[in-house]
């Protein structure tokens, strides 16, 4: 049984999220502020965290930047801010997926489903594939800096474990056009897809992440109206 670990100041919320999930199959803690969060999360690790960022006794990104100091652990963010900066602190954090409140529960649950199902240990296979100064290795789950990069080009690059499902069905896919439709189930799976403009700002935010020139892409690219496509280096 997965163990899920549920961090949020509503009290009702609580009780909400802890019925709702259980009767799913999960094994639910619950916490009312992030020093128990991370107290709990220290003494009996969970398989996932679901994490407020609004907390009395501190802000949610404090609870991940906790927690990352140890563990790999997915976190869904379940907030009532709706800033996009808000999104972006969190994921860079190391947050990897974001909900905003009100929700629904059934798509929290699809999720949580989602996030667990691509936290599952894999035997992938794969080649070392470059990314514009960057090695980007399938197998490894790695992106290192590129032999003779730039010198301010990092080491090495974090991606959260939605930004991987999104660059490797590309990657694996080289100079073939993924329907956002395709890269929709595949993320989030056919149960319960968001809407386009979370491939949006994922791809806005891997392009950030691996292209030396993010406006102006040259291997990450859109087509309007359709999908996505990986161009590799070299390729016409």
């Amino acid at each position: 049984m997965k163990r899920l670990l549920v961090v949020d100041d509503e009290a009702q919320l609580l009780v909400a999220v802890r019925i709702n999930l259980s009767a799913r199959g999960y094994e639910v803690s619950v916490a009312p502020d992030g020093t128990t969060g991370l107290a709990v999360a220290a003494r009996r690790p969970p398989d996932l965290v679901v994490l407020d960022l609004g907390l009395p006794d501190m802000d949610g990104v404090q609870v991940i930047d906790g927690l990352r100091g140890w563990t790999t652990v997915p976190i869904l963010v379940l907030s009532g801010r709706t800033e996009s900066w808000d999104k972006v602190e969190a994921l860079d954090a190391g947050a990897d997926d974001f909900v905003t409140k009100p929700f629904d529960m059934d798509e929290l649950a699809a999720r949580v489903r989602s996030l667990l199902r691509r936290a599952e240990p894999e035997n992938a296979t794969g080649p070392v594939i470059q990314v514009g100064h960057h090695l980007v290795d399938l197998a490894a789950r790695t992106v290192k800096r590129a032999p003779g990069a730039p010198s301010d080009v990092p080491e090495s690059v974090r991606l959260t474990r939605t930004e991987w499902a999104v660059l490797e069905m590309l990657l694996r896919h080289p100079d073939r056009l993924v329907s956002s439709k395709q890269l929709l189930a595949h993320v989030w799976g056919t149960e319960h897809e968001p809407e386009g403009s979370y491939l949006r700002f994922y791809l806005a935010r891997l392009r950030q992440k691996l292209e030396p020139e993010p406006s102006t892409p040259r291997q990450l690219l859109t087509e309007p109206g359709m999908g996505y496509r990986f161009q590799p280096l070299g390729s016409p």
